[in-house]
């Protein structure tokens, strides 16, 4: 692109996606750091604007509709488009999660965040992808997701605890994400599923063993995609991720 690369991370005031938000910026792209927390977002966007980096606060609570619309206008407003989406913005839900001993409130909070949200934020925004010449939306997903991996025999193959809210929220977003490619098959829009690895943030309690900025590769990978480049994939850092 001649111009300027415009891109919206949300959960991007901390972890991950802060981390997301630093090497897009690092590419020289102005990035909107997506956020529901006042004082966390304008931190991050003085952390980063001191970094180099072309950052603005985007107020966004990925829950709420209306959020959303106006998230959708501050950017139309700022830049006339957008060229990436980084869906990034996810909660656990409280923990431990047997299935037995779940509330379905915890899981409809759950889906709300990881599922609905994604597709609220990327219904409000996909209007602005529409006019990028190369537009790109990246969902942060996680190999809990997968169910290959879920009911594998081998327990060391076997992604994450048991918890009956976060792990089928992840593969229904992987869903969700087909159905998006489906859809704009044939478009210029790219959409794929990005799985950052076990990182240590405060989702887990930080007991990851990689560094948020590990973490934050693949999404930095795919929102980078040449125009020719798959769409309706699920990768992390060693490639295909198995559905």
């Amino acid at each position: 692109m001649t111009e300027r690369t415009i891109a919206l991370v949300t959960g991007a005031n901390k972890g991950i996606g802060y981390e997301i938000a630093a090497g897009l910026g690092a590419l020289g792209w102005s990035v909107g750091v997506g956020a529901r927390d006042d004082r966390r977002r304008s931190a991050a966007v003085e952390k980063l604007r001191a970094a180099g980096i072309d950052a603005f606060g985007v107020p966004l609570d990925v829950t709420d509709d209306a959020s959303a619309t106006a998230a959708a206008r501050l950017i139309d407003g700022q830049a006339g488009r957008l060229d990436v989406l980084v869906n990034n913005a996810a909660i656990a839900g409280d923990m431990p999660q047997e299935p037995t001993r779940t509330a379905p409130a915890t899981v409809r909070a759950v889906v709300e965040t990881n599922v609905v949200g994604v597709i609220r934020v990327t219904n409000a925004m996909m209007p602005l992808l529409r006019r990028s010449a190369s537009p790109r939306i990246v969902n942060m997903s996680s190999s809990v997701g997968s169910l290959t991996r879920q009911s594998g025999p081998d327990p060391e193959r076997t992604a994450g605890p048991v918890a009956v809210a976060y792990a089928p929220s992840k593969t229904f977003l992987n869903a969700v994400t087909l159905q998006y490619a489906r859809e704009l098959s044939g478009t210029n829009v790219l959409i794929n599923v990005g799985c950052p690895g076990y990182v240590a943030t405060d989702l887990n309690g930080f007991r990851g063993v990689r560094t948020p900025e590990q973490g934050a590769a693949i999404a930095i990978k795919l929102a980078t995609l040449p125009d020719d480049g798959p769409t309706g994939r699920f990768f992390d850092d060693a490639g295909i991720v198995p559905w």
